[in-house]
């Protein structure tokens, strides 16, 4: 047996090895979907990315004026994008003003039983057009700071999976929100009858813009439900800080989302977005909401660095994941950084920091993201 078995063992590692010099040289399978390209130019900046451009490829986006594509030179300019990004969205010049349709006090959820300091589970529902639904849990706390946190998951789906995210801020007494994306967790899928293309169930965020028209922009259901989320727990609980979190596509959403709504003091996003750009390849632009043309012509993303970091006490924080299994795994954000930051003193008021984390392989909210995010909130 052993004189069969250590001839077979070698020969497959020979096999092995000259497969594998086989797939480097000819980047045949599996060479796109295991390569990670890694280089470093002349300012330090690491890629990392699942594709085989050489470095001579991408030399362009160092050819990008940041400063002139921030179209911002006093506070009016921004006040004008925020209101011509809500006119966008909603065809008015604030944001909604009505509260959830229903409030279901004390709603229970074994999953979360066993977290420390929980009074109880209120579950809100906001009902919006073509059927859509956005599902919310308000974590109330027993003994409460005045302090809200808003998690928002990304196309991972359910709260649940930062459980610990919302266990950490929970125990110190903030009030903690449990937001989700358009069409996932416990949001609805509708099938809508569409008389040019049929009846369509809308499972993804790219059928979204199927229902795009010029009076109507489907970009609102990303937005709306912390909007009026807000307007519930801001009255009835007396917060007088809110924070931001989000993962991946909710990272997306903290980057944006402040923007248009100066009630957030602090966001932070993790695995969020990179600039326009910065998107070196087709898998980097993502879904739907990433590149809406009209939308990102009012402001690109550069603007709403500015405009989501501008404000007395206010702060943006992003943090990428040098081993993230999803997205954004580089720190591109070193080409535009320096501009947004000066830009920033140049109005006077606002930060905007970056954290390159190489401490956890995944696509989460890792224990160095965390300590980043509370050490930051707390000295608020």
């Amino acid at each position: 047996m052993i004189e069969i078995l250590i001839p077979a063992i070698i020969l497959s590692l020979i096999g092995g090895f000259f497969y594998g010099v086989y797939v480097g040289n000819f980047k045949s399978a599996p060479f796109k979907q295991i390569e990670k390209f890694y280089f470093r130019n002349k300012k330090g900046i690491t890629y990392n990315y699942n594709r085989s451009e050489s470095k001579e490829e991408v030399k362009h986006i160092y050819d990008n004026d940041v400063n002139s594509l921030i179209r911002i030179n006093n506070e009016n300019d921004i006040t004008e994008k925020r209101q011509k990004l809500i006119h966008y969205l909603w065809g008015s010049n604030e944001l909604p003003k009505r509260m959830p349709d229903k409030i279901e006090n004390n709603f229970k959820d074994s999953r979360y039983s066993n977290l420390k300091n929980l009074k109880q589970i209120n579950r809100l529902t906001i009902d919006m057009e073509h059927q859509m639904k956005s599902i919310i849990y308000f974590f109330e706390p027993n003994e409460k700071n005045g302090k809200l946190v808003i998690y928002h998951e990304g196309h991972g789906g359910d709260w649940i999976r930062e459980i610990d995210t919302i266990r950490h801020f929970l125990g110190k007494g903030y009030c903690v929100l449990g937001i989700a994306m358009p069409l996932l967790a416990f949001n609805e899928n509708p099938v809508i009858d569409f008389p040019e293309f049929g009846k369509i169930k809308l499972e993804f965020h790219n059928q979204l813009h199927l229902l795009e028209t010029d009076e109507f922009h489907p970009l609102k259901f990303y937005f709306e439900p912390i909007a009026v989320a807000l307007n519930y727990i801001i009255d009835e609980f007396n917060i007088e800080r809110t924070y931001l979190v989000g993962l991946s596509g909710g990272g997306w959403t903290t980057i944006i989302y402040p923007a248009l709504d100066e009630r957030i003091s602090h966001g932070y996003s993790i695995a969020g977005a990179n600039p326009i750009f910065l998107r070196l390849d087709e898998t980097d632009y993502y879904d739907y909401e990433h590149t809406v043309p009209e939308f990102y012509r009012i402001a690109n993303y550069e603007e709403f660095y500015v405009m989501s970091s501008f404000g007395e006490k206010r702060k943006l924080v992003q943090i990428f994941n040098k081993w993230d299994t999803c997205c954004f795994s580089n720190d591109l954000y070193k080409i535009y950084e320096a501009d947004i930051k000066k830009k920033l003193t140049s109005l006077g008021k606002g930060t905007f920091e970056n954290y390159f984390d190489d401490t956890y392989r995944g696509h989460k909210i890792s224990k160095f993201g965390l300590k980043i995010i509370s050490d930051s909130i707390e000295s608020d």
